[in-house]
């Protein structure tokens, strides 16, 4: 019960990042007509989510490669290979941007934000992994929480409907390219995981319980968001819209987690990207983490909204593939072992 815990928390962390916890990448696939989206993406990936740590945990892996040959065979794994270390990278990249879009609320130019993310990058690597999740067992609960109530006030105050948009849901696609945009730090980050999972019981906790919370949550700040629609072209970061008319310490409180959110994420994608290229360069983690982050961080300095909408909306396209052979791999495993 504890290690499912542990893992929707590393699941979480993953998915709730710069793009996620900003709004920015619910507004670029969500938004009007999208109710009905939300729902469909909170069923894919609570199934793509069971299905990679089942294979995870069936091999005992250590890094992604082992569940990505498994969905793909050895030739296509190769060539996704590549693909999966180039996504955590610029997610890497957009999640330093990220923390200097966000601290620039107070005024600030983007370089204290840049340079405040890698320090910190830098300074957990020696930690390993079980400091991302020491890290995660305190700030995610405060995050989701945080952010929970937040947007549950919001609705509150401003009387905002859950059901003007039921009529209208021509927007349901959309749950497909967000979907197979989070699949592939998933499966990075999962994949890595398959030798500290216990028994198939967490699977099945981190798996629904991780499905149900992002889908709960999505569905409410897509709402929010809706609410306060014609603010959005202002602000870098659409929480900051949410959030505009509250009391300075609650805008200072999500501001700070919103950051640390930012922070998990690109901590688990470093990682991820660390424990693939040990397999090409022995160096330590920590040479290895100094050299990724310093050829990350010229790219740090693009415009935040504009990265999300390029990088993210192309990853959930050229993410289809991959995300259709973890759906379906259920099926085809039962069909091989019935010989059909």
């Amino acid at each position: 019960m504890i290690n499912g815990l542990k893992w929707i928390g590393l699941i979480i962390a993953t998915m709730v990042g710069a793009g996620y916890a900003s709004g920015r990448e619910i507004w670029e696939f969500f938004g009007y007509g999208s109710s009905l989206a939300i729902v469909l993406f909170t069923i894919m990936f609570v199934i793509a989510c069971h299905v990679i740590l089942e294979v995870s945990y069936q091999h005992r892996s250590s890094h992604y490669f082992p569940v990505l040959k498994q969905f793909l065979g050895i030739r296509f794994a190769k060539v996704y290979d590549y693909f999966v270390m180039a996504y955590l990278f610029t997610t890497l990249f957009v999640m330093i941007a990220g923390s200097g879009a966000t601290l620039m609320i107070f005024e600030w130019t983007n370089l204290v934000g840049i340079i405040l993310m890698a320090v910190c990058l830098l300074a957990i690597i020696p930690r390993g992994m079980e400091g991302v999740l020491s890290i995660n067992r305190f700030l995610l609960p405060l995050l989701i929480v945080g952010l929970f109530l937040v947007l549950v006030i919001f609705v509150l105050r401003e009387n905002v409907s859950f059901l003007h948009d039921l009529s209208d849901q021509s927007n349901w696609v959309q749950a497909i390219p967000f979907t197979s945009l989070n699949v592939l730090p998933l499966l990075a980050v999962l994949g890595a995981i398959g030798k500290q999972i216990e028994s198939k019981k967490e699977i099945y906790i981190a798996s629904i319980g991780s499905g149900l919370i992002l889908g709960l949550i999505s569905m409410v700040y897509n709402m929010s968001l809706l609410s306060v629609a014609d603010q959005l072209y202002i602000y870098e970061i659409p929480l900051f819209a949410i959030l505009n008319g509250y009391p300075f310490e609650l805008f200072l409180l999500m501001t700070v987690l919103l950051w640390f959110a930012i922070y998990t994420t690109a901590l688990t994608s470093l990682f991820g990207l660390i424990s693939r290229l040990q397999g090409y360069f022995k160096r330590s983690p920590g040479k290895l983490g100094l050299i990724i982050v310093f050829i990350a961080l010229p790219f740090s300095f693009l415009q935040f909204s504009k990265l999300i909408g390029l990088i993210y909306p192309l990853y959930g396209v050229l993410n289809l593939y991959i995300l259709g052979m973890i759906l379906i791999y259920p099926i085809i495993k039962r069909a091989t072992s019935f010989k059909i």
